[in-house]
């Protein structure tokens, strides 16, 4: 995780990184989206909602990123760190911490 010694460093250059509150939003439909697929995968056990989900999680994500943040997502320099974050930042916006 170059440039950054822990997650509590990385986490404000990731909130940061999603000022945009479209590209939030996005971010927060796609984890719901995520949330549904895993629901569906445990449901179903069908292997076919993983890929739903990574697909839902990563294309929300990446929309708000390429058409509102006009930035580079986090994912493709610290994609665990980027993993943490989105799902922290989730709980964030649920908790009223971060602005929805």
């Amino acid at each position: 995780m170059s440039g950054f010694s822990s997650f509590r460093a990385f986490y404000p250059f990731y909130l940061s990184e999603h000022s945009n509150r479209t590209s939030r939003r996005l971010h927060f439909i796609g984890s719901c989206g995520v949330l549904l697929c895993v629901a569906m995968l445990l449901w179903t056990g069908q292997l076919r909602w993983l890929g739903f989900a990574l697909l839902c999680g990563y294309g929300f994500a990446w929309v708000g990123h390429f058409f509102f943040e006009k930035n580079r997502p986090a994912t493709f320099r610290h994609p665990l760190y980027s993993f943490a974050g989105d799902w922290v930042m989730f709980v964030d916006i649920l908790r009223g911490r971060v602005r929805l």
